[in-house]
């Protein structure tokens, strides 16, 4: 893991609520990156974040709405936060009911950015 993908997984990861955070390749759902607490399937979560990311993208693409930059997902277990990072990476979080989003957004937002070309 480079050091700035690894500075940025562990500031996300610092927010509260967080059960942990990764890098994840847009295309084909691959983890690049974890930084994820003891029980999380990190092969899982990639999975489901980048097929997530893709079918809303698609859709949002579909009725004009431009690119998605975040989604969030909340289930009755915890949240699921991606956001795009290009050229093709995502930046995927986990969090509790405790989470402050807007926080999370935020450092998630900067991850992204800070990676960009």
């Amino acid at each position: 893991m480079s050091d700035e993908l690894g500075r940025a997984l562990d500031r996300i990861s610092r927010v509260r609520g967080m059960r942990g955070s990764m890098w994840v390749s847009a295309e084909d759902g691959i983890p690049v990156a974890q930084l994820l607490m003891e029980g999380v399937s990190g092969k899982a979560v990639a999975a489901l974040a980048a097929s997530l990311v893709r079918k809303i993208s698609g859709t949002a693409g579909a009725v004009g709405a431009g690119r998605v930059r975040f989604v969030q997902m909340e289930a009755a277990g915890g949240t699921l936060l991606a956001a795009l990072a290009p050229p093709d990476l995502l930046v995927v979080a986990l969090a509790d009911s405790r989470v402050n989003i807007g926080l999370a957004r935020i450092e998630m937002m900067r991850a992204a950015a800070a990676v960009a070309p």
